[in-house]
């Protein structure tokens, strides 16, 4: 690394680490802050930090990380219900959009010298991209991406991504020296990106499952990050050779990998990778808003956004209606794909280098487009509000992620018990106090498992326990009783500092793997620590007391004085274990499957979903947003419905795949 390039990189993670947490201390959202530093550092303000091609490659990179990562979400089965949306949908989407706009573009710049049908169509595929980093991110923080609208909204920037390979095709035929763009050469593109999914697929089914087994089996962390990154970097390359996006491929190879025991492991090795250079790709969108031109023609500017925002809500809106019921869930479809797309600044690039368009046509459509990218997150965030709004009408206040906040406020009000990190052990300790008609509530620093989680109904809060605003929240002063669970022990001193400095009555339970910093532990303020290594002894040495023929009673008496002897307060209890490491995959575990309009199960019962092959116990279902338990045998399945299931990871995949595709 050069002498001048290092103090440019920490001049942008200064001014990066100032400008997001400021934007979070004033409500806004992180990518409202990434978009300002690109604008204040980038080259039409400051020309501090200049774009080159490893800044859009890196910003690039960030997007294939989150399309992989939503591809661990997914699964073949699930695409298969989504089939219908993703193919219809998407593209009356697209075709009916950029055949608005190439029929106004013709009107006002055709003529003789001016635009023809082929400049026109392209910049029609300019206005139908929408961004699928901003609405994937969106939805999924305001858990939006189950939702009616969220599930329309993805399967449309999912064929958008497949969309987009004809019209870059188009972009680059409109050079001088370009390529004739035939149906020939369209076939050629078509074909070769067929064969590049269904390498991905292949390679996903037959090769990555043995592949991830035999890495997770060295117990090598380092050598599993590598291996993801691998399986990830290279399906993109892949696509991108057959003139598809690198995010499709990506995504693809996401989906593979969703449907092995390996998804949760895989996720949270990429999510700091993803992370860092999505970031990273919001600054580079920045960096292409040129102020000055926005000054300059403000009112041109301004008038292709709003029509621009107009045009793509109303296409969109009216095609989704052909798919839904609700004039609601089609305009708030509509208000999420109204957002510019960062492949409409790709070929509006494209097209500017070609010299296939005049500059005064093409940069105010781009400053316009790069607008909407910035001012996308406001508008996302209030999708329903806008869409209440536009059609008159009066719903529940708060959405339904605000409703379950709400809930658990309430719940931290009253008598309740907090659980510290909500993993195998935590999860144990839940259903207990559920079954004895005790309430919790669940701090976990897991994304992932967090969403999973409130999805089902259960009160659970991403948060860090070792935070004191965070404790409070969640209501410490009410608590009756503490769980830490998780297995580092310099985590649960931590929290337990924490703890006894804004209360020090309360008991609190500590999970440890062994007794070695068991007297640390209590010290700290630690009422009770549970070894797991001690109890696993005191379990084998009951067996074997029992295979040597010595009287239950005995041995019972036993095991009994020895636990007593070790515990001052817990009496005859057995701590479950989390299995540590890349094997924690094979563990019986929780998930949630959400029920597309498409899938086999919808008007079926749950005795026929088991005889088809289910294998896992089925332990709630949520319907508008009410969990019921332990459903019967007769219990009909229904659009929109989530389904808790349990067991292992290969039974889980498979009851997925009967639940949506039979």
């Amino acid at each position: 690394m050069s002498d001048s390039a290092l103090p440019l990189i920490i001049v942008l993670l200064a001014v990066s680490v100032f400008v997001v947490t400021l934007a979070r201390r004033l409500g806004l959202p992180a990518i409202l802050g990434y978009v300002t530093v690109g604008l204040v550092l980038g080259p039409h303000a400051s020309g501090l930090f200049p774009e080159t091609e490893v800044t859009h490659l890196l910003a690039e990179l960030g997007v294939v990380f989150l399309l992989f990562t939503l591809g661990l979400e997914f699964s073949w089965p699930r695409m298969v219900a989504l089939r219908r949306e993703v193919f219809g949908l998407g593209s009356l989407q697209v075709l009916g959009t950029t055949a608005v706009v190439a029929a106004i573009a013709r009107i006002l710049f055709g003529g003789e010298g001016g635009l023809g049908w082929a400049q026109c169509i392209v910049l029609g595929g300019v206005v139908a991209m929408s961004s699928t980093v901003l609405i994937v991110q969106q939805l999924a923080e305001r858990a939006e991406l189950n939702r009616t609208h969220g599930r329309l909204a993805f399967s449309v920037v999912l064929f958008q991504d497949i969309a987009v390979v004809p019209f870059l095709a188009l972009a680059a035929a409109l050079a001088p020296d370009g390529e004739a763009f035939t149906l020939g050469n369209t076939l050629k593109l078509v074909g070769a990106g067929i064969v590049a999914v269904l390498v991905v697929l292949a390679a996903g089914r037959w090769l990555l499952r043995p592949l991830l087994y035999v890495i997770a089996n060295s117990r090598m962390r380092e050598l599993f990050t590598l291996a993801v990154l691998l399986v990830a970097l290279s399906s993109a390359w892949a696509s991108h050779l057959a003139g598809l996006s690198m995010a499709l491929g990506a995504f693809l190879a996401g989906m593979m990998l969703a449907e092995t025991e390996y998804s949760h492991q895989v996720e949270s090795v990429i999510r700091p990778f993803r992370d860092i250079l999505l970031g990273l790709f919001f600054i580079s969108v920045g960096m292409l808003l040129d102020f000055m031109a926005l000054f300059r023609e403000f009112w041109l500017i301004l008038a292709l956004f709003v029509a621009m925002i107009v045009l793509k809500a109303l296409v969109a809106s009216l095609a989704t209606r052909v798919f839904v019921d609700s004039n609601f869930k089609a305009v708030r479809t509509g208000l999420t794909l109204a957002v510019g797309g960062e492949f409409g600044i790709a070929l509006l690039t494209l097209l500017l280098q070609n010299r296939a368009i005049a500059p005064e046509i093409a940069q105010p459509l781009l400053v316009a487009v790069v607008l909407a990218m910035v001012l996308a997150p406001v508008m996302l965030a209030n999708n329903k509000r806008i869409a209440r709004l536009l059609l008159g009408e009066r719903g529940p206040p708060k959405t339904a992620i605000e409703r379950e906040d709400a809930v658990t406020q309430a719940v931290a009000k009253r008598e309740h018990v907090i659980l510290c990190g909500f993993g195998r052990v935590g999860q144990n300790v839940a259903r207990v106090l559920e079954a004895q008609g005790f309430e919790f509530i669940a701090l976990d620093l897991d994304a992932t498992r967090v969403r999973a989680a409130r999805q089902i109904g259960q009160p659970v809060v991403y948060g860090d326990p070792t935070d004191e605003p965070v404790l409070e929240e969640v209501g410490l002063a009410n608590a009756s009783a503490v769980v830490i669970s998780f297995s580092d022990n310099n985590t649960a001193l931590a929290i337990l500092r924490t703890l006894r400095k804004l209360r020090a009555d309360v008991p609190v339970l500590v999970r440890t793997p062994d007794d070695s910093r068991t007297g640390e532990l209590k010290a700290a303020g630690a009422t009770e620590v549970v070894p797991e290594a001690f109890e696993a002894s005191l379990m084998l040495a009951s067996h074997v007391l029992m295979s040597l023929k010595l009287p239950a009673s005995t041995v019972m008496r036993t095991v009994a004085e020895l636990r007593g002897n070790r515990y001052e307060m817990l009496r005859n209890v057995i701590g479950g274990v989390d299995e540590p490491g890349l094997e924690a995959g094979f563990a019986e575990q929780v998930r949630s499957v959400v029920l597309p309009p498409g899938s086999w199960c919808i008007g079926k019962c749950v005795d026929e979903v088991r005889k088809a092959g289910a294998q896992v116990a089925i332990s709630g279902i949520r319907r508008q947003g009410i969990l019921g338990r332990e459903p019967s045998g007769d219990t009909r399945f229904e659009d929109g419905d989530i389904v808790v299931i349990y067991g292992t990871p290969e039974a889980l995949e498979h009851a997925e795949a009967v639940l949506l595709a039979g």
